[in-house]
């Protein structure tokens, strides 16, 4: 009876205990220093002499040995010593271990890159059988321009050599990490699809493959990859052993997810998957670009949101987990402490085996199951330690995450979550503004502080829209996830209930979308920033000095309302008030020429709000970006030279959101892949494609061209696309403009001797051609006589453009030359004095 007596008040007390918010004291830190010099050392030793490692190993192992002893001793003679030295004794013992297990680890998977067969035929570019296994999923490349064409798309596969066999000689069993480069042959731009039916794809982790390939060594610095293997991807690959039973089954949801969102809209089609599984195959390049631009890109890589969201709806909000009051689906279905810790746990590892265990899955996953673990044995939580501990464990596990941007990234904004954004949270309340606003200011915020610095190291840019594109797109990530993940498990069951919940996510991705490419669109959604570590530090220091101005503008809402409105005049722009302080674009400008790298993109303009574009340079963004500053809405004509990619690839950027009449484009058809690319674009576009040649005259407002080159039934000269190319003699303004494309000597001959000739006498500008290089008709150039020159061509190119023989003969012929990798933009505006005066304003 007196044991029950002194029980109940225990348990009132603890139930009471458990029912009231706890209070939160100092964060444990105990961890971080472990954490941190583990990664850093494992950093360090990966690429380091393997006789640095054993030192660093054994070095710290007898440092922590003789201070743990030299306690021993002091307590064995019964010497004083202060709990707060016993505790930093333990705390650098703990850290030296630390240190000693991730140089350790880190010595032992470098070996792998280093050592055996691989590297040393990789060395030779041998050609070998080898039989692999895959480790993660296939990946497509991006489409890019090299030169004047588009590099052939590929497929990647991360893979270990089990076993390799060179010619003539014995198989030799091996186990290094390797790089699959699969060639698919496609060079499609413009098309989204393009390589998606190879069957290199459809490999699923844990496949064994024989594969017949080029070896070669992989790129020097911090690349976790022993070699590259080269295969021709014309043939099938062959299957020496299936996946795993887990790996199947994840290929299967993931799968049916694919399905599931097949009749979606194409944003909410592409996005879905990799919200919910990190399934980025059917992101487009353009929609790519506009999650960069935002900041948004961390919505893609399945992260510690997509976990909490799952473990919010099992356990319930994380402040309520261990109360008598907690909710979630666990206690609701009866289900115990301890029991729903484990079904965590089963969670957890489902989660890493379907989303694919990239670095910030991984961490968001081990802190999870760390977490689950002091709900399991009844120790009260706290995040902090359990990001440290997982950050330890994940790095003694797999070494490389030390290196990985992606997981620092991740490591970093969960701690921007954990430490700083409660106190700015709470900062801000103090200010009246509403708790749940203050929250998610303080989340984005926080994050952004953190990883801004990283951001700008990759990309040299800074957004200016990422803090408001999160917030309004964490509004629509919740419900876009769990309804995800409920089509995730029900197209294998029910594939009609599956489309059915698809249906509904798909909703809040398109808003996703949508807040993205609205973001991105805006002409100051970012500022270009010095890339590297140094850049990285000054944006910290900006960062730190803004924060404690900030602090002060609190105080001061008018002066807090005033800076709100600067920053939303410097990413809207408005045109007008940029005018007035840039004086861009001139109010009476005729051509622009487009600072679009090592490429050709012109505008013409052809009343208010119109332009007719040139050539559309080898990158979307840069011809988009240009037009937007001009304010053109509306294309009446898109002429393509010809069909390089330096001249075409950016095509749907001139196409985004604009309405376009037309494009014209040169009789030859070469090269073919790009030629058709453009058709495929025009086509998703519904603007019509025609031909056009010499003789063809047009007019649009005050504008008015004659294409002078190519003649309609060809031109013995005419050997390939660059001799083909379309050039036009351009009135506008009072000014004659001659457009030459890419056109070499043969071609420039031809057509200085042709009946067009008489007109090209004496232009005002002339856009040199083929970017300036070293191969002009003297001829042309005297005939044309210009008062300025132009040349489109990119800072550093590898091509030496422009050459400065051409810019000489040139300037000797009394033209101003000027450049965009110098000069920027340039626009061509009729001179005050007018007898064909002319002059430029840079951008």
């Amino acid at each position: 009876m007196s044991a029950r007596t002194r029980a109940g008040p225990e348990a009132s007390a603890e139930r009471a205990d458990a029912s009231r918010p706890r209070q939160e004291g100092p964060a444990d830190l105990r961890l971080v220093p472990p954490a941190l010099a583990a990664w850093a050392t494992a950093a360090v030793m990966l690429h380091a002499p393997p006789g640095w490692a054993v030192t660093t190993v054994v070095a710290s192992v007898l440092a922590a040995a003789v201070l743990l002893s030299t306690r021993g001793r002091l307590l064995l003679t019964r010497r004083r010593v202060t709990r707060r030295s016993r505790v930093t004794a333990h705390a650098v013992a703990a850290t030296l271990l630390c240190v000693a297990a991730a140089a350790g680890s880190a010595v032992l998977h470098g070996a792998d890159v280093r050592s055996g067969p691989v590297p040393e035929l990789a060395r030779e570019y041998a050609r070998v059988l080898a039989e692999v296994e895959v480790t993660a999923d296939p990946r497509l490349t991006r489409p890019r321009v090299s030169g004047n064409r588009m590099a052939p798309v590929s497929v990647l596969i991360e893979a270990e050599v089990r076993r390799v066999e060179r010619t003539g000689a014995a198989a030799r069993t091996t186990r290094a990490p390797v790089l699959l480069i699969v060639g698919t042959g496609d060079r499609q731009p413009a098309a989204p699809a393009a390589g998606r039916g190879s069957p290199w794809l459809s490999l699923l982790p844990s496949t064994r493959l024989r594969v017949e390939a080029g070896l070669a060594p992989a790129r020097e610095g911090g690349d976790r990859f022993a070699a590259v293997l080269r295969v021709d991807g014309r043939e099938d690959p062959r299957a020496v052993g299936g996946p795993s039973a887990p790996q199947r089954l994840a290929g299967r949801l993931r799968a049916g997810l694919r399905e599931a969102t097949e009749d979606l809209p194409e944003d909410a089609r592409a996005l879905l998957p990799g919200l919910v599984v990190g399934d980025t195959s059917r992101v487009t390049p353009e929609l790519d670009r506009a999650f960069r631009e935002t900041d948004l890109t961390h919505t893609l890589a399945v992260s510690g949101a997509n976990f909490t969201i799952l473990l919010a709806l099992l356990l319930g909000p994380p402040g309520l987990a261990q109360r008598a009051e907690r909710r979630g689906l666990a206690p609701r279905l009866g289900i115990s402490l301890r029991a729903t810790a484990v079904l965590g746990g089963v969670l957890s590892l489902a989660f890493v085996v379907v989303c694919r265990p990239d670095p910030s899955v991984l961490r968001a996953a081990a802190c999870g199951s760390v977490a689950l673990l002091a709900l399991a044995t009844g120790r009260r939580r706290s995040l902090v330690p359990a990001l440290a501990t997982a950050v330890l464990l994940l790095v003694l596990y797999d070494p490389w995450l030390s290196r990985s941007y992606g997981f620092l990234l991740s490591v970093l904004a969960t701690g921007a979550l954990l430490t700083l954004a409660p106190r700015w949270s709470e900062a801000l309340r103090r200010h009246g503004v509403p708790p749940r606003i203050a929250e998610a200011l303080a989340a984005a915020g926080a994050a952004q502080a953190l990883c801004a610095p990283v951001v700008a190291v990759l990309s040299a840019r800074v957004s200016l829209v990422a803090i408001p594109c999160n917030l309004l797109a964490e509004a629509a990530l919740a419900p876009a996830t769990v309804l995800g993940f409920l089509a995730l498990a029900a197209a294998p069951v029910a594939m009609p209930l599956a489309e059915a919940v698809a249906w509904c996510a798909g909703w809040p991705a398109g808003w996703i979308a949508r807040v993205a490419r609205t973001g991105a669109a805006m002409p100051g959604a970012g500022v270009d920033w010095p890339g590297g570590w140094t850049g990285a530090a000054a944006l910290g220091a900006a960062t730190v000095a803004a924060l404690l101005v900030g602090r002060r503008l609190l105080r001061h809402p008018w002066w807090c309302a005033a800076c709100a409105l600067l920053l939303a005049l410097l990413v809207v722009q408005p045109r007008p008030l940029v005018r007035t302080i840039t004086g861009w674009p001139p109010p009476d400008w005729r051509m622009v020429m487009c600072d679009v790298g090592q490429g050709d993109a012109l505008v013409l303009a052809a009343g208010d709000g119109a332009g007719v574009v040139v050539d559309t340079g080898p990158d979307p963004e840069p011809v988009d970006r240009c037009l937007r500053s001009l304010g053109v809405t509306r294309v009446p004509l898109v002429v393509l030279t010809h069909f390089h990619a330096d001249h075409v690839a950016g095509l749907t950027g001139v196409l985004r959101g604009r309405e376009v009449g037309g494009i014209g484009t040169t009789g030859l058809e070469e090269p073919a892949d790009q030629a058709a690319a453009v058709r495929r674009a025009a086509a998703a576009a519904g603007v019509p494609v025609a031909r056009v040649g010499a003789g063809e005259r047009r007019r649009a407002g005050d504008l008015s061209w004659e294409v002078v080159w190519p003649p309609p039934g060809g031109h013995p000269t005419v050997e390939g696309p660059n001799d083909a190319s379309v050039a036009m003699l351009v009135r506008t303004g009072g000014l004659r403009l001659l457009l030459l494309g890419d056109l070499e000597p043969p071609a420039q001959r031809a057509l200085a001797r042709s009946p067009a000739a008489r007109d090209l006498a004496g232009v005002d500008v002339l856009k040199v051609a083929h970017h300036g290089s070293a191969y002009q008709d003297p001829g042309l150039l005297s005939l044309a006589a210009p008062r300025l020159a132009l040349i489109s061509t990119g800072e550093d190119n590898s091509y030496g453009h422009p050459a400065p023989g051409t810019v000489e003969v040139l300037r000797a012929r009394g033209a101003a030359v000027l450049r965009t990798d110098r000069d920027g933009a340039l626009a061509v505006v009729p001179g005050t004095g007018g007898d064909g005066e002319v002059a430029v304003a840079r951008h």
